[in-house]
């Protein structure tokens, strides 16, 4: 999911990307692992180089204005972003955990005038987030199905406890991938991507 926003957001900045002032908003101080996965997956994608795979906020690349966590809402979406743009006002990407943060950073930017002039990108998928793609607060999202991963839980549980079988994992990884999808309507050239229309039929919540 981090990888499809970060190549979405090379692309879609093409050449300009070698000179992006980056702003990092994470989900907390403990990085739980979801939080290191999406940034770590995003700074790939964009094409930076991401150190230690395993923490965020170790990188060294100039572009990379800085991180700041959101607790995953949007009010902590508007206070990192704040921070940032206090650090160096001249951001023009802004990658962020989850839908509510980028809700966030965009009322942040909204109120110094520069909300159309920053590419936001984000994960999650739900439906809310997907409206924010149609409204231009979010440039693309990767959208994820946590349905589909509960009643696959509970159908590989239920096939385990009735002759002690797992799920193999998906080709090519080492667990079952349920799935992503990148959702924008500014697709670009070597990155799969579905339409808003589309991914407000598969959003959730």
């Amino acid at each position: 999911a981090g990888e499809l926003i970060g190549k979405w957001a090379a692309a879609k900045l093409g050449e300009e990307a070698a000179n992006a002032k980056i702003a990092m908003l994470d989900l907390g101080v403990s990085q739980p692992s979801v939080d290191v996965l999406r940034d770590q997956g995003f700074l790939t994608g964009f094409g930076i180089d991401t150190k230690d795979p395993n923490k965020w906020g170790d990188e060294d690349d100039p572009r990379i204005v800085g991180n700041d966590v959101t607790a995953g809402n949007e009010e902590g979406g508007r206070t990192a972003m704040e921070n940032l743009l206090a650090k160096d006002p001249e951001i023009n990407v802004v990658y962020t955990i989850n839908e509510p943060a980028a809700a966030g950073a965009y009322e942040a930017l909204k109120a110094i005038g520069r909300e159309n002039d920053v590419l936001i990108v984000s994960v999650d998928g739900g439906c809310p987030g997907v409206q924010n793609v149609a409204d231009g607060v979010i440039g693309a999202t990767s959208q994820q199905y946590p349905l589909e991963m509960a009643w696959l839980g509970v159908e590989a549980i239920a096939q385990y406890a009735e002759d002690g079988t797992l799920p193999e994992n998906t080709e090519g990884k080492d667990f079952y991938d349920t799935g992503v999808k990148l959702v924008t309507d500014e697709p670009v050239d070597g990155v799969e991507s579905i339409s808003v229309e589309e991914g407000q039929e598969l959003c959730w919540g």
